[in-house]
Formats: C-alpha cells, sequence, structure tokens
C-alpha cells in the first residue's frame, strides 16, 4: 500500500511541477515581447542577460550535482548541443522582437517532435514507419495553418519558432545519442556551464556578421549587432525578472524528471499552450485567428502521437532548459 501510496504522490508531484515550469515560461513568454517589442531592447542582449542571471540563480543545482559530472568522453557533443539549445533560444526571442503573436510562437514551436523523428531516423537509425510518416505530415499541415502562409498575416518572422523548433529538436536527438553512456546528471550541468556562453558566442557571431555582411543584409533589429549593456529602468527589472524566472523553470523541470518519467510528463508538458494563449491574451490583448484552432489540434494531436511511439526511448530527466 505504501508504496502504490508513493508512486501516486510522486506522478502528482511530478504533474505540479511540470504544470509550474508551463507557468513560468508562460510568464516568460509575455515579458520577452514586452521588453524587446514594446521596449525595444535587442532580444541577443536580453536573452544574454536573461541567462546570465538564470545562471546565477542556478548555482545551487550546480553544485548540487557538482563538477565530477563534467568528466565526459563526448566534449563536442556537449558544445553542440548548448549551441543549438541557445540558438533556439535566440530565434524564439527574435521572434517576439519581431512581432509574432505568442499564440503562433509557443503553437508552432511545438513542431519540435517532427524534427527529433526526422533526426534520429537520419542519424540514430530508428525506423520510420508509416503511422510516424503520416503524423508528421499532419503537424506539417498544421502549421500551415498556425502560421497563416499565403494571408496576409503571414510574415517571414513566422518561420522563427520553427527554426527554434528545429533547433530544440536536434538538441534532443544529440541527448538521445548522448544518453546512451552519459549520466543524466551530465547532461544537465553541461547544459547548465554551458549555454550563456553559447548566448555570448551567438552573440559575437552576430557582431561580425554585421561588419562584415553589405548594409541592408540583416533585419533592422539585427543590423545594430550585439549590445552588451545592460538597459536601466523597467526594461532592467524586467530582464531580471526573466532571469529569475527563467531559473526557476530549471528546478521545476529537474524536480518534474526527478520523480516522473518523461512518457508520463509530456501531456502535462503540453498544458504550456493553453496556459500561454491565456497569458497573451490577458497580457497582451492577443487573440489566435480562426485557423490558429484546427491548426494547433492537428500539431498537438501529431506532437502526442509520435511522443508516444517515442516511449521507452525518451531521456528519463529534463537534461535541457528551453524556451515556450
Amino acid at each position: 500500500m505504501s508504496q502504490v501510496s508513493s508512486t501516486s504522490n510522486a506522478s502528482v508531484l511530478g504533474a505540479l511541477f511540470m504544470l509550474g515550469a508551463g507557468v513560468t515560461f508562460a510568464v516568460i513568454n509575455v515579458v520577452t515581447p514586452i521588453v524587446t517589442w514594446q521596449m525595444g531592447v535587442p532580444s541577443t542582449a536580453v536573452v544574454f542577460w536573461q541567462y546570465v542571471i538564470a545562471t546565477v540563480f542556478a548555482l545551487p543545482l550546480i553544485l548540487r550535482i557538482g563538477f565530477g559530472a563534467l568528466k565526459t568522453r563526448h566534449p563536442v557533443a556537449h558544445e553542440a548541443r548548448a549551441f543549438l539549445s541557445a540558438l533556439g533560444v535566440q530565434f524564439f526571442a527574435f521572434g517576439f522582437a519581431s512581432g509574432v503573436p505568442v499564440w503562433q510562437m509557443v503553437t508552432l514551436s511545438m513542431t519540435g517532435p517532427f524534427f527529433i523523428l526526422a533526426g534520429a531516423t537520419l542519424f540514430l537509425g530508428e525506423k520510420l514507419t508509416a503511422q510516424r510518416l503520416g503524423a508528421t505530415v499532419v503537424g506539417f499541415v498544421g502549421a500551415l495553418l498556425v502560421s497563416q502562409i499565403g494571408s496576409e498575416q503571414f510574415t517571414w518572422a513566422s518561420i522563427l519558432p520553427v527554426l527554434a523548433a528545429a533547433c530544440w529538436g536536434t538538441v534532443s536527438v544529440i541527448t538521445k545519442y548522448l544518453t546512451r553512456d552519459e549520466a543524466p546528471e551530465s547532461l544537465t550541468l553541461y547544459m547548465l556551464v554551458l549555454i550563456t556562453p553559447n548566448h555570448l558566442l551567438i552573440g559575437l557571431i552576430l557582431g561580425i556578421a554585421v561588419a562584415v555582411l553589405p548594409a541592408g543584409t540583416l533585419p533592422p533589429s539585427l543590423a545594430t549587432g550585439f549590445d552588451f549593456e545592460l538597459p536601466g529602468g523597467d526594461a532592467l527589472w524586467l530582464i531580471v525578472l526573466l532571469g529569475v524566472v527563467t531559473a526557476g523553470a530549471q528546478y521545476f523541470f529537474s524536480l518534474a524528471y526527478k520523480v516522473a518519467d518523461a512518457t508520463y510528463l509530456q501531456p502535462f508538458d503540453d498544458l504550456k499552450l493553453p496556459l500561454n494563449i491565456l497569458a497573451g491574451w490577458l497580457v497582451l490583448g492577443q487573440i489566435p485567428g480562426v485557423l490558429f484552432w484546427p491548426g494547433a489540434a492537428l500539431i498537438l494531436g501529431a506532437s502526442i502521437y509520435i511522443m508516444r511511439q517515442d516511449r521507452g526511448r525518451l531521456p528519463t530527466r529534463a537534461p535541457v532548459l528551453e524556451s515556450a
């Protein structure tokens, strides 16, 4: 009886922790467009300082894991994983800075399982079944509906959350590869330690691109390069809030995956969609268009199907802090 009760309590705690992560991401996803789109702070700078602050607040978690977990035979894979995770966050924040609404950003970012499926098939030798291929096609149709491609509401920035999803999907594929002989603690620690330096690296690459490329090549919001200076006033406090909440999301993920497995937690992770739609409506006044609802249903249904088909091959703990 006590074992059953313990399992039940762990399941409830896992669901609550995952719900907490969803709430923190909803906060991030309404504060980011306020700082970038409304206040005009460059998204690259916002994300860099956000993760600097998050890393400071995550130090207790880093110290609890211990730097001994950094011992690895795959340093290049860990760096690629951290770089792609940071790049996905940069794409995502730039989408907000470009005026893409929260409901569209979050829904299109949920195309990640389709990229995981493609990567696992191409690079990990997993079998591509007709059912999985069909689910991918359904999800792709849903993404077309949500992006409103072909209508006047569609802009080039609408593909940014899809690029973020592609980055995060590739991160998951690398994670699958590493879990063959790497401990979850190692995966978590490398991400916590490397993600902020990689945001700095992306900023430096952007600065070089601005200096080398002809004027007008980059979008106006990126043409100024990377500004390392922290903004003042309300923008500063909102960036501090972003950093604290980002660290909180990592703690929620860590706790959730410590008490429950990834397959069980996935449906609770999908609650981020209604949470973000509600937050975007209440705080920013953003209301989804008519095509959003069938498109979101197709993406959500297809991604849940693929994740359930992936049962047993998912990492048992959350090794990466993403956005969305």
